[in-house]
């Protein structure tokens, strides 16, 4: 289910906003919109990494010896 959201979201955001007949007019998303649904994408896509963008490293200095 969850990928089926995701495609939707995608449609979405790249069809017309709004689309009249006979001949009349489309309306495109506003480019906000656009760049906050790429961004919610974009999070969700970067959730299912393992490490989620934060790696951990001991630092260990030089033995004085």
């Amino acid at each position: 289910m969850p990928d089926n959201l995701e495609d939707e979201i995608r449609e979405n955001a790249a069809g017309p906003a709004k689309a009249t007949g006979d001949a009349g007019s489309v309306e495109q998303h506003k480019l906000t919109d656009q760049i906050a649904a790429d961004k919610h994408l974009a999070g969700k896509d970067a959730v299912r990494k393992p490490n989620r963008g934060l790696r951990f490293n001991k630092i260990v200095p030089p033995s004085t010896g």
